[in-house]
């Protein structure tokens, strides 16, 4: 049977933390769902054998998230316009860049702190922060702010719901469901990709 305690155990702090730093640092890191991760990381520190203790994973969680951020950011700025072009932003789709622009044009650099509350829009901010042209260490201010507080928050709250003796009795349950949350995207995503190609491949043989 499939052991989910030993997975965890073994590669599920690690693995929270790179899915964390991947999904602002690496721009295919939209189809993994950060605030629900953390928050199964959060009930995971309150089981009997926790993954990590609640004070490491209130440290490295937001510096994994920090990190990403950093990461994403000098790709904006080496790249400049030309990130804009790369197949993860069509993965994307320019939806999410238009929201993007506008919470810029509204809120500022002030965004960097927002935008780690709203899915894909954390993924793409530190880009067009970098592409920009904004100050670095105002980036990095509101991006330690933000991170620390979407990160370290989603984790303290998973933590106090995890010592309510239901959902202790049906940790397997909340386990597989974090698990779902970045399996079944990832997989769809995939799968998503997969078709694409084979659309294009048709279509151009009807072509020829």
């Amino acid at each position: 049977m499939f052991d989910v305690d030993s997975l965890i155990q073994t590669v599920g702090f690690v693995g929270i933390c790179a899915i964390i730093f991947m999904e602002t640092g690496v721009l295919i890191g939209f189809i993994f769902p950060g605030d629900t991760l953390l928050f199964t990381a959060g009930i995971l520190a309150a089981a009997p054998h926790p993954i990590a203790p609640l004070w490491v994973m209130l440290i490295l969680i937001p510096v994994s998230a920090a990190l990403g951020d950093q990461c994403g950011f000098f790709i904006g700025r080496t790249l400049g316009k030309k990130a804009l072009d790369t197949k993860s932003m069509k993965w994307i789709g320019p939806e999410a860049l238009e929201k993007t622009n506008s919470f810029f044009d509204k809120y500022g650099p002030i965004t960097v702190m927002f935008a780690r509350f709203i899915g894909v829009v954390r993924t793409l901010t530190p880009v067009v922060a970098g592409i920009s042209e904004m100050k670095h260490r105002t980036f990095t201010l509101w991006s330690i702010i933000g991170c620390t507080i979407w990160g370290a928050g989603i984790v303290a709250l998973g933590y106090f719901l995890g010592g309510f003796p239901f959902i202790q009795r049906h940790m397997h349950i909340f386990i597989l469901l974090g698990l779902a949350t970045v399996v079944i995207p990832a997989s769809w995503k995939l799968f998503d990709m997969q078709r694409q190609k084979k659309k294009k491949k048709s279509s151009k043989q009807s072509i020829r």
